[in-house]
């Protein structure tokens, strides 16, 4: 399954291939059913272009009724020996997968960049995020433990335990083509499911080379099962009445679909969804290390993820900051993602790149102030690429469109307010509560911020703060339905049930120890 074709501008030979099958037009990506990467019996493919050149880099397949249920099926089957397998032995599948991972995270990079477009020190920054919950998941002897309570009465004791659900299910958004399948199948399968997952159709290369270092990590057939396409297969995972947990990560729409098809049919649903994360900047903050996050976490990975700080709250003389604000975004380096200096690459289609330009417009429109205008930028050697330079907009106010829209793009939008309490009320209206962050010297403004803030997940001088998987991805209100979090304790839970056992054993029917030699006496 050689792909050097694939990865010529890279001019690599990867260890794992990205398990496509190569043809006289772009190479076909395979899916991967019990053990096994296969060509799908489908006529009808999906292309994926890099959003660099549009060039065509592979075609996705649209994996048929018969293909699905095969994944199901073989999933339903390696659960009767997976979900009966030793704590010991997962979590040895586990530590070796971290070691493979480690090994190959520079070309799991270049694969995220040809077909995403981020550039490469992010991608390996897409990979390490990703990396880090296995590393957790190694930890399942101790994230499983369960519960006891001894003589809870008389001659009783009471325990509880974890078991594995079954057959889970995942659907990948295609901003983080590694960190958020590795968010997924990890956790589910160290705690003794089975899993059947969809990547986007968008970027499938990175699952596929997951799924085959899993398996060299020791991961038996069927354990771990592809498929690709879009509608009819989040629907059949939606429906199929062996899947029992879905999780997913991606736009409003499809969150709010999911969720409620999901649940309806009686699954157990974590759906994160849009956000619309805000930085509010104190006058007391430290300038320039204030000015310099923000625009790395307004920019980076060109505006594309769901904790990218998308606008920024300047309160009182902090909004003095914004020419230089100006001038610091104005420094990043605009190209194709593979490209050594490269700052941030393009956005991930046409479509996106035209949504997010319409967005700008549209705040211009209803009286914003564009102080930088990223739309009409052109990278030389890139001239069909879906390239959007930082875009900074001022003076706009929560009724415009580019406020209550989720721009995902390089696009910072801000504010001005006279106190913390009308940038709290702003953030608190928001319909999101994904994440948010404040830039203060003062330690009792932090703390009131925190305490006043409705959003799950607080940086205090940190712009993006996603926790580490110790913790759980906590996103609230618009941003997340269901009622467990990815990763860390929240993901355990997620991915098991409880089990608790009430017994009884009464003293008196203690075996005695000495045998009896007296004559028995009936009474």
């Amino acid at each position: 399954m050689a792909v050097t074709l694939i990865l010529r501008s890279f001019k690599i030979t990867p260890r794992f291939s990205l398990c496509r099958h190569s043809s006289t037009a772009a190479p076909a990506t395979k899916l991967f059913i019990n053990g096994q990467f296969i060509n799908s019996k489908t006529k009808d493919f999906i292309d994926v272009h890099n959003p660099a050149t549009n060039e065509v880099v592979t075609r996705v397949p649209k994996t048929t009724q018969n293909e699905m249920q095969a994944a199901v099926d073989a999933a339903k089957t390696a659960f009767k020996t997976w979900s009966e397998t030793s704590v010991l032995t997962r979590q040895q599948v586990m530590l070796k997968y971290q070691q493979i991972l480690k090994d190959n995270i520079h070309d799991l990079a270049k694969v995220i960049t040809l077909e995403q477009g981020k550039t490469l020190i992010d991608a390996e920054g897409d990979v390490m995020r990703g990396l880090q919950v296995v590393e957790h998941a190694c930890s399942i002897t101790s994230l499983q433990l369960g519960e006891t309570m001894p003589r809870i009465a008389r001659d009783m004791d009471a325990y509880s335990y974890r078991l594995p659900l079954g057959v889970c299910s995942g659907i990948a958004p295609f901003n983080f083509p590694a960190m958020i399948p590795l968010w997924m199948f990890p956790i589910a399968v160290v705690c003794g499911n089975t899993y059947v997952l969809k990547p986007s159709e968008r970027v499938p290369g990175a699952t596929m080379m997951l799924v085959e270092m899993f398996k060299e990590a020791g991961c038996p057939d069927g354990v771990v099962n592809v498929i690709h396409g879009q509608h009819e297969a989040v629907n059949f995972i939606c429906d199929n009445p062996d899947i029992r947990a879905i999780s997913f990560v991606g736009s409003d729409i499809a969150g709010r679909y999911i969720y409620e098809r999901g649940s309806m049919n009686g699954k157990r649903v974590q759906s994160n969804m849009g956000a619309k994360n805000h930085g509010v900047i104190m006058p007391d903050a430290n300038k320039e290390s204030t000015l310099t996050q923000l625009v790395g976490a307004a920019f980076g990975a060109a505006g594309q993820r769901c904790m990218a700080l998308s606008t920024a709250v300047f309160v009182g003389e902090a909004g003095n900051w914004l020419p230089d604000l100006v001038e610091k975004s104005k420094k990043l380096r605009v190209n194709a993602g593979h490209v050594a200096d490269a700052d941030l690459g393009p956005v991930i289609s046409p479509a996106a790149r035209e949504r997010i330009c319409s967005l700008v417009q549209s705040g211009i429109n209803e009286g914003a102030t564009c102080l930088l205008d990223g739309r009409n930028i052109v990278v030389p050697g890139y001239e069909n690429g879906n390239f959007v330079g930082p875009t900074i907009l001022s003076d706009v106010k929560p009724s415009m469109t580019c406020y209550k829209e989720e721009i995902f793009g390089p696009v910072l939008i801000t504010m001005t307010v006279d106190t913390m309490d009308e940038a709290i009320q702003i953030i608190n209206t928001n319909k999101y509560g994904n994440g948010t962050a404040i830039f203060t010297t003062n330690g009792a403004t932090a703390r009131k911020f925190t305490n006043d803030i409705d959003c799950g997940q607080v940086g205090i001088n940190v712009p993006i703060p996603v926790p580490l998987p110790m913790f759980s991805f906590t996103g609230s209100r618009g941003s997340f339905l269901g009622d467990t979090n990815f990763y860390g304790k929240a993901g355990i839970n997620f991915y098991t049930q409880l089990k608790t056992v009430t017994q009884m054993w009464r003293e008196a029917d203690v075996t005695s120890t000495r045998p009896a030699t007296a004559m028995p006496v009936m009474r």
